[in-house]
């Protein structure tokens, strides 16, 4: 079935009719009719190309009991997203051929995004010998991003030897950048409000040399480097840095390290705990300068799922990590477009053209054009509501915005000419499928 969305507001304020037909962008204009197509009101919404999250964890195999490829692509669509890169830190862990293209094949069976893997840097993310790296590249999953996210590449011999593979087939190795032994028992970024609370600190340099000894190697090698969830103004330092010498460095934050701060560690409400950690007010405002002075390029989520028993616990026990796919473009309307640091078209650039190029996921260069991938999320920015667990379609409720107003929704969500979102309602998987 063809679409017809009429009166869309594209990314640069113009205002136009799309017609999608056989997944793909036919015609563009003004007055546009279709017969039999099904008709989407795009009055008064925004039009964005589909969102691409380079950072999330969708933990099949090993730990359904909090999210599938399923689940997780459910929760993608219902936040706008179109694709998403699924990190390797599974049970077993990605890193051959086989369990990359495991997770390939779960995706494309399911149809909600498209699923694309990473693969493990190291085997088993024990940071001791590489991995399959150049199996899991020239496998059908084609991986062209390599991360032990969860786990820093801290050897610098391991990490320069990866940068060296994965130059050869204009790969990119996506680093956690956490020097370990600087980190040992951290529960909280290190600052006052740590010792206040008495709990052990993770302090902003374990992040910050790391990314400064990488971007050394990635100049040394002539490699592309990623960094992931950058948390600190000094990190934002050394990417700058870093940039401005011509080093092949790009980096990511996500939508909580652009809003949320170390003090609602006050609660020890567990949803409030992850790696990195929340940090400063002054951090926060950094990166949110960063992001939109193009020093950090993208906004990926870190969806992190967990089970009810890994939150509900004592906060020195429990997991770090957030789900955040549902809520990531809410997240970023509030902090950085309605404080004025982002236009629209800024945000179809961090949250979808760039993160596709860094993944080198094709068909996300040109949207809206004729011709083009039929990838968009129509936004409803006027609204504003309370995030519930209804909002959440993952396995998994560890959401830091429970409770929280929140503007924007996602109304409309439409992947490779197939809706997948409509009126603000998954569709059905066995209408996906058929799509």
């Amino acid at each position: 079935m063809s679409i017809l969305i009429r009166e869309a507001t594209l990314p640069d304020g113009t205002t136009t009719d799309l017609l999608i037909d056989g997944g793909v962008i036919a015609e563009r204009g003004s007055g546009l009719s279709a017969h039999d197509a099904e008709v989407v009101d795009a009055a008064g919404l925004r039009a964005l190309p589909g969102l691409v999250d380079l950072h999330t964890h969708l933990r099949e195999p090993g730990f359904e009991q909090s999210e599938t490829v399923l689940t997780g692509s459910r929760a993608a669509a219902a936040g706008g997203f179109t694709a998403v890169f699924a990190m390797a830190n599974t049970s077993p862990v990605a890193d051959t051929a086989g369990v990359v293209e495991q997770v390939q094949s779960l995706g494309d069976r399911h149809g909600y995004v498209t699923v694309r893997p990473i693969g493990a840097v190291t085997e088993g993310l024990a940071g001791e010998r590489l991995a399959e790296i150049g199996a899991m590249a020239h496998s059908r999953a084609g991986v062209r991003v390599f991360s032990d996210d969860g786990m820093c590449v801290h050897d610098p011999l391991l990490m320069r030897r990866a940068l060296e593979y994965v130059s050869t087939f204009d790969g990119v190795v996506a680093q956690h950048a956490q020097e370990p032994r600087l980190t040992i028992g951290a529960q909280m970024n290190e600052s006052e409000l740590s010792g206040e609370l008495g709990l052990a600190g993770w302090p902003a340099v374990a992040e910050e040399a790391i990314i400064a000894r990488d971007v050394l190697l990635a100049q040394h090698v002539g490699a592309r480097l990623h960094i992931c969830h950058v948390s600190t103004a000094g990190s934002v330092d050394v990417v700058r840095w870093a940039k401005a010498r011509g080093i092949a460095v790009t980096a990511e934050v996500t939508p909580h390290h652009l809003l949320l701060t170390e003090q609602l560690v006050r609660s020890y409400d567990a949803r409030f705990k992850v790696n990195p950690p929340l940090r400063r007010d002054e951090d926060v405002h950094a990166l949110r300068a960063a992001l939109a002075d193009g020093t950090i390029d993208i906004v990926a989520t870190d969806h992190a799922p967990h089970p009810a028993e890994a939150k509900e616990c004592a906060w020195d026990e429990a997991a770090n990590g957030m789900v955040g796919l549902e809520t990531a473009l809410s997240v970023v309307q509030e902090a950085v477009v309605e404080t004025g640091q982002l236009g629209w078209a800024d945000v179809a650039r961090v949250l979808s053209r760039t993160p596709a190029e860094i993944g080198r996921l094709a068909g996300y260069d040109a949207p809206f054009e004729i011709g083009s991938p039929a990838h968009l999320t129509l936004l409803d920015p006027a609204v504003r509501r309370a995030i519930d667990t209804d909002d959440l379609h993952g396995l998994s409720r560890n959401s830091p915005y429970l409770g929280r107003s929140l503007p924007g929704r996602v109304v409309t969500t439409v992947h490779g000419g197939v809706v997948t979102v409509r009126d603000g309602a998954l569709v059905e998987p066995e209408e996906v499928a058929r799509g």
